[in-house]
């Protein structure tokens, strides 16, 4: 993907936070932004990016809409964005929210990869928004069971979509953005946690995408550009 000519660039979960950010700095520069979303926003609608709604990408119902809008559409970048979040805790365990997040967390960004493939040729690259909390390694504090589990899901699917991809040189990234002021950390809507903007989370995770080769392909990196650990 060069950063010379503009790419087609594919992202979910687009009408708000990351998603939303990553759309507008794309679209600034010049590139072709299809943004996918459940619903979209007013500053989505004003963005003058080609906007897919009723794209929930855990149902197939959803990835049919997306794989029929991008019809016959070359995708440069496809970024698997659209996530939750969820709390359990061993004494509040609910089947339903982990399985929720599960759904939309580790399922959807594989089974949407996989029906745009078509979509996808040599230098194309998918790009997965994951969590270090789906990391072993750097879980010291428990918890967040669904949101956890639900991560490392993704982190070990996006390893082998890079194996699986690797003959066609489809290169695959693994981000963790921060810990980004977003309302899916926020729940009285006051962005006051977080250690960075979605506006700066964009600019890294798209540095990162915008570097991304073969030689990288499946390698599970914090937006700041460190490797993090399994």
């Amino acid at each position: 993907m060069s950063t010379s000519t503009a790419n087609t660039i594919v992202i979910t979960g687009a009408n708000r936070g990351i998603g939303y950010a990553m759309a507008k700095i794309f679209q600034q520069r010049g590139d072709s932004v299809y943004a996918l979303c459940r619903q979209s926003s007013a500053q989505l609608d004003a963005l003058g990016v080609n906007v897919v709604e009723q794209v929930d990408v855990s149902t197939q119902a959803g990835i049919d809409k997306a794989v029929s809008a991008l019809s016959g559409i070359t995708i440069d970048l496809l970024i698997n964005n659209a996530g939750i979040l969820r709390d359990e805790q061993l004494n509040d365990l609910n089947q339903e929210t982990i399985v929720e997040q599960f759904n939309v967390n580790a399922l959807a960004p594989l089974f949407l990869s996989h029906a745009l493939l078509d979509n996808l040729s040599s230098g194309s690259k998918i790009a997965l928004i994951t969590s270090r909390m789906g990391s072993v390694t750097d879980n010291t504090s428990g918890g967040r069971y669904g949101y956890r589990m639900s991560k490392a899901a993704l982190n070990i699917a996006a390893v082998s979509l890079a194996r699986d991809l690797s003959d066609e040189s489809i290169a695959v990234g693994i981000y963790h953005p921060g810990y980004v002021q977003t309302e899916m950390v926020n729940n009285n809507g006051v962005l006051n946690n977080g250690d960075i903007s979605a506006t700066v989370a964009a600019q890294r995770l798209i540095t990162l995408m915008d570097n991304l080769t073969m030689a990288d392909s499946g390698v599970f990196k914090h937006s700041n550009g460190e490797t993090l650990p399994w």
